[in-house]
């Protein structure tokens, strides 16, 4: 019950810091197009370079249940292949300090398995954006305890639409292994990946979330196999010198989870945005 208040009370907090931000940083309205850059900072494939630096605490994590802590590094370039097609470049590279486990396994840290996607994404008219392609998992350590070791390949899609100031969409993937780093003889690993977001950004430029991160292990126990966080997350759009600037806060409680696997989690994110020119 404590780390259930504890949790609301840093969602609040976080949520109060932002708005303060606000009300102090000139009771005017966001600068011109701040809103729209901002509403596009929700479109996993919109049309410009951002490069975010993720942070994420999660509790109750293995059998003391104990904190884990992920950075994910997340930069999204995309290129313009024609006037009516682009290709979508993404990365989450995490670094990983895990507790215990199990007992004797554990603790650790580290590189993560990197995943890389690829979205083939048409010029769309209106509201509706989508995107197709194939997803990577590039192995940077041995140890299964970070990554698993294995080389992993699938397809990933992403779809959402936009109008006002809502976006609504989901981007998932499936991922298979098809080979590890050495004679390790690791189990086959396959992964679904599920993503479905609501966001509604004001004229202030502060963006509202309410998404997930869901994972299905094929390869798990039949009760081990879903990992559901529902996570509530505040952003707003600033600037960092010449360049627009993203500040997000939040956190989210696990809906289900393997028994080892976390309560709940906080996340803090900053985003530099190189909006592409035309």
């Amino acid at each position: 019950m404590r780390r259930t208040f504890a949790f609301l009370g840093s969602i609040l907090l976080a949520s109060s810091f932002l708005e303060a931000q606000e009300a102090a940083g000139e009771k005017a309205a966001a600068p011109e197009g701040a809103e729209a850059l901002a509403k596009k900072l929700s479109n996993p494939i919109a049309d410009l370079v951002s490069i975010p630096f993720q942070f994420n605490w999660q509790q109750g994590y293995g059998v003391n249940d104990d904190l884990q802590f992920v950075l994910n590094v997340q930069p999204v370039v995309p290129f313009h292949l024609t006037k009516n097609l682009n290709m979508i470049a993404r990365f989450i590279v995490p670094y990983i300090s895990q507790p215990e486990i199990s007992p004797g396994v554990g603790p650790v840290s580290g590189l993560g398995t990197i995943t890389y996607s690829t979205f083939f994404s048409p010029v769309g008219s209106g509201g509706l954006t989508w995107g197709i392609g194939p997803v990577f998992g590039l192995p940077m350590t041995s140890d299964p305890l970070l990554g698993g070791g294995q080389w992993l390949v699938g397809p990933t899609a992403v779809g959402l639409y936009q109008t006002g100031g809502w976006t609504i969409g989901a981007l998932v993937n499936q991922q298979f292994s098809i080979a590890d780093t050495g004679n390790q003889d690791l189990p086959t690993f396959s992964q679904a990946f599920i993503q479905p977001f609501f966001a509604y950004t004001n004229k202030h430029a502060v963006t509202f979330t309410l998404q997930s991160q869901s994972t299905y292990n094929w390869e798990g126990d039949p009760d081990q196999r879903w990992t559901v966080p529902i996570n509530f997350l505040v952003s707003k759009l600033t600037r960092l010198g010449p360049f627009p600037f993203s500040v997000q806060a939040g956190g989210g409680y696990y809906a289900a989870k393997p028994d080892v696997g976390p309560d709940w989690r906080l996340q803090l994110a900053f985003i530099l945005l190189l909006p592409s020119a035309k």
